[in-house]
Formats: structure tokens, sequence, C-alpha cells
């Protein structure tokens, strides 16, 4: 099984299927997840959320939003609902919003059926996120998965459970304390905006012993510029378009 360090150390840029493969199939769903792993994607990345925060078991589900109304046909906030009321959401062509673990399965059959073992960024949305996260990979089989945040006090408190996940530090903007952040969370990378990923800054995040990850570009050409600046991920909804380019 292919650990996060070594697809991060592999010569070269990779695809991760953002959402899935969010630009042909309704974002954070199965179908989205499926279409990723139809195309090969070496790693996807998924949203999270608390499902009825109100409940003693809470349940991971995977949306980007806090509120329902620009994915679903649903209303209000994700953790005002409880996962029956979400399950019976039109997520996009008649697609669920999945809980965590569906996802995870699936990752699971895949790699049963085809031998291909697909890394899983999980980024952390909803508050309270780190903790559940933590908890719910303890009970989970090992496997590659990497967990990022741009709320960093939600990493803090991942790590207060889990010193040993990779996570990644996500900005969108340039910070002055970036390298102080990623450091103190011991994370194996970062993940940055398509507009903060200049040649120098890329260079001083991988120098610094960082290898950068790029959200979100579907642009063949833009992206191969960014493999040619060392940038080692490349977040993307049209792995079906990123694949063959960065393979050629």
């Amino acid at each position: 099984m292919c650990a996060i360090s070594d697809l991060l150390s592999t010569p070269g840029s990779f695809v991760i299927g953002h959402r899935g493969a969010a630009g042909l199939a309704p974002e954070n769903t199965l179908p989205s997840f499926q279409r990723a792993l139809d195309l090969r994607c070496p790693m996807i990345e998924l949203d999270v959320h608390l499902a009825d925060l109100r409940a003693k078991e809470k349940q991971l589900v995977v949306i980007h939003d806090k509120k329902l109304s620009r994915t679903t046909n649903g209303k209000g906030l994700v953790s005002d609902h409880s996962l029956a009321e979400l399950r019976s959401l039109d997520a996009g062509e008649g697609a669920l919003i999945p809980t965590l673990a569906e996802v995870f399965s699936l990752l699971q059959s895949h790699e049963r059926r085809f031998g291909q073992t697909v890394a899983l960024n999980i980024e952390l949305k909803g508050e309270g996120t780190g903790i559940e996260v933590a908890q719910w990979l303890a009970k989970m089989p090992s496997w590659p998965v990497v967990v990022s945040a741009f709320n960093h006090d939600e990493l803090r408190s991942f790590r207060t459970l889990d010193a040993s996940t990779p996570v990644a530090t996500l900005f969108d903007k340039y910070r002055k304390d970036w390298l102080e952040t990623a450091r103190s969370l011991k994370a194996v990378g970062v993940n940055v905006s398509l507009k903060l990923a200049r040649q120098a800054m890329v260079e001083e995040m991988s120098e610094a012993g960082f290898p950068v990850c790029v959200y979100t570009v579907n642009d063949p050409g833009v992206a191969l510029q960014l493999k040619a600046r060392g940038v080692k991920g490349i977040f993307t909804d049209r792995p079906d378009l990123l694949i063959p380019a960065l393979s050629a």
C-alpha cells in the first residue's frame, strides 16, 4: 500500500480528484468518486461536516458547504439535520449525500477489484470535525490518508488525538507564519490556491521540506506549467483532461 509520503516524493506531478470528479458528476457524491476511480486518480479529495450535532452519535457526512442549498434541494445548515433527513435530499442527478464511511467502502471495493489503492484527502470543514475524524480513523483499517483544513485549529484538535496520520495545511493567501504553522502541525505538505502557486512560493515551500499541492486546476496547459514549477499534486474537477496531459 502506497503511503502518502511515497506519493509526495514520486517524481513529477499527480492528479487529485477534487470532490471526486466534480466536473463530470455532482460533487462529493458516490457517482463523482466513482468517476475519479474509473479514471485512475491516485488520490481523491472530499469535504466533511457533522450531521445532527444534537445527537450522541455524530455522523461524518461528505459535503462542502455548511448550508445545503447550493448542492442539494434542501435548505438550512447541515449540522441541524439528522442523517435520515440528509439522506432524503437530492445531491444532484438523484445522488445522495454520502457518509465518510460509504466513500471509504467504495475505495476498499475498488482496491479489491482492481488492485489500486487510491489515497484519500479528507478536508475538515465543519466545526468539531477534527476530533470526529481522528476518532473515526482510529477505528478504520490502515489506509493512505491525509487530513487538511483551512481552519488550522481543527487540525490542532485532530492532532490532540492523532499524532501520526499525515496532515496538510491549506492556504488561500500568503501568510508570514505559514512555515511555523506547518511545522507545528508536523504537516507533510501544504495545499495552496492557484493564485498563490507562483514560482517563488512553490520553491520556498518545497525547499523548506513541504511539497506543494495546488487547487483547483482544470486547464491542462496550466497544469503543465505547475508541473514545471515543481508542484507535486494538482486538485482538479476534470481528471479526464489532466491525467493524460501530465502523463504525456
